[in-house]
């Protein structure tokens, strides 16, 4: 317990992903979390963004997800960060934390993130939810990166962001919570996972049905391959979005 109550954590994103992320983390026992979050809330987050209120609406989401922390948990020693992770102050604050949890929504803003954990071997915890299917991997030093699984983010526009396609709620909160699980098991030292090896977790929630697929890191990987360095490059999204 002492353990989780020293480790920090930095949540990227105070919406459906990040929200359950830092409930779970925070009741674990976590001692730190730092809320990160360039958006303001907006009444179509209500029904899936738990620390967000009818009257947080045109409030900053990481200065809005905080204080419904503080509300819950008064010992929690917290911090809000109302601006962009990028390429200024990405590496300064992953390394200022344990763990990191990608709860952003766009592509290329993950792999962004994905670059930073390999550039400064902070553990990163990536998740993805869209319409009723959902996924979570977590990005460990000298393990596979999301580079390994996808290469590149694809064509600015070819994949729909979660406000144009839509998402289930409470998808957005299993998934969640499962990033807070991965990042527990990072924290408490229960990995247990062989070197270069690492585990996707995919959620289907039209059959209630979940798998988990092996991955592996790539000889070739142009982020995290031996002998090579990630160049951080900002991402095409106009706006750090969060699911």
């Amino acid at each position: 317990m002492s353990r989780l109550f020293e480790a920090r954590v930095l949540v990227v994103g105070a919406g459906g992903l990040g929200c359950p992320a830092s409930l779970a983390l925070a009741h674990a026992g976590v001692g730190h979390l730092t809320l990160a979050d360039p958006d303001r809330v907006d009444v179509t987050n209500l029904h899936r963004q738990l620390w967000h209120r009818t009257s947080d609406v045109g409030r900053l989401k990481a200065e809005s997800a905080v204080a419904g922390l503080r509300r819950a948990f008064p010992d929690l020693s917290t911090e809000a960060i109302p601006e962009r992770v990028n390429v200024d102050n990405a590496e300064a604050l992953f390394r200022a934390h344990d763990v990191v949890i990608d709860a952003t929504d766009g592509t290329a803003t993950k792999f962004f993130l994905s670059d930073v954990a390999v550039l400064t071997g902070v553990p990163l915890i990536y998740g993805g939810v869209l319409r009723m299917q959902g996924q979570a991997f977590r990005i460990d030093p000298d393990g596979p990166c999301l580079r390994c699984l996808y290469e590149a983010p694809p064509p600015p526009d070819a994949v729909p962001t979660c406000a144009q396609a839509g998402v289930l709620g409470s998808m957005a909160g299993l998934v969640g919570s499962l990033q807070a699980l991965l990042a527990l098991e990072r924290l408490s030292g229960a990995a247990g996972l062989a070197r270069g090896d690492a585990r996707l977790h995919l959620i289907d929630g039209a059959t209630l049905t979940s798998r988990m697929v092996r991955v592996q890191r790539s000889p070739d990987c142009s982020a995290c391959a031996p002998g090579r360095t990630p160049q951080l490059v900002a991402p095409e999204e106009a706006a750090q979005c969060t699911t």
